[in-house]
């Protein structure tokens, strides 16, 4: 615990580290603030804008908890078809790989002609993004199981039902959790990305106009905003996750 806690603040002291040299050369090298803020100006309008960022941050916030719960649920759904029938899974899973490899900027501005500037466009981009991971770790997962297990099992006279929802998919949780950590990471991107198709709030609006306007410092809040929502959002997966697979094993015992 004590060696875990010793590495956690040298992640501490190195990121503290680096804000003070970017601190130290952008005042000594008198950068422009509209070209580099310093961490400083940074932090300076963080505070004092937050009561006019809130409310971006607030959009992005329950966006991105949408579109991941969907990415989330078509992912697993997918697997699970895909898993259960093999002829399905021939067919489509060349498909699914090659359709992460359409860049979802490009796709973007194709939605917007497709559906217009509504929620639905920008549903279909954080759900992109996000049930593919989901989709190839739990399969990944359910390839994973004993074989000895099964074989016991069938022995035991379970249906192919039981075998799936009893043994495959509980054995397969870790590895799911790691594709749904996956997902949130990339859920709030994806939602800042999906803003750009015309939304009226949001942290991607926010980037927007603080480009347009050469408020850099707001950019950067802008993006640290992003990696801090990221982080929390990985935690809160990470604690479901610790609280499941230990409900999970206390059950087996």
């Amino acid at each position: 615990m004590k060696i875990n806690r010793l590495k956690g603040w040298r992640s501490v002291f190195v990121l503290l580290l680096f804000f003070f040299i970017w601190e130290m050369i952008v005042k000594k090298a008198d950068i422009p603030e509209w070209l580099l803020p310093a961490p400083s100006s940074i932090m300076n309008e963080a505070i004092t804008g937050f009561t006019g960022f809130f409310e971006h941050l607030l959009s992005t916030i329950k966006l991105g908890v949408t579109g991941f719960a969907i990415g989330v649920g078509i992912g697993l759904f997918a697997a699970i078809l895909l898993y259960l029938l093999p002829f399905v899974r021939e067919a489509v899973y060349p498909l699914l790989i090659l359709s992460q490899n359409i860049p979802v900027i490009v796709l973007a501005p194709l939605l917007v002609i497709w559906f217009g500037f509504g929620i639905l466009p920008k549903m279909i981009v954080i759900t992109l993004v996000c049930f593919f991971p989901v989709t190839i770790a739990a399969l990944d997962g359910f390839k994973q199981t004993s074989a000895d297990l099964k074989h016991y099992m069938r022995m035991a006279g379970a249906t192919k039902s039981q075998l799936f929802w009893k043994l495959e998919l509980p054995h397969a949780l870790p590895t799911i959790f790691s594709g749904i950590k996956i997902s949130a990471t990339y859920s709030i991107m994806g939602a800042v990305i999906s803003e750009w198709l015309g939304a009226k709030s949001g942290i991607g609006v926010y980037m927007t106009l603080a480009s347009s306007s050469f408020r850099t410092d707001r950019v950067f809040v802008a993006i640290f905003a992003i990696m801090a929502l990221s982080l929390l959002f990985f935690a809160a997966i990470v604690l479901i996750e610790r609280l499941l697979i230990r409900w999970q094993s206390k059950g087996a015992n």
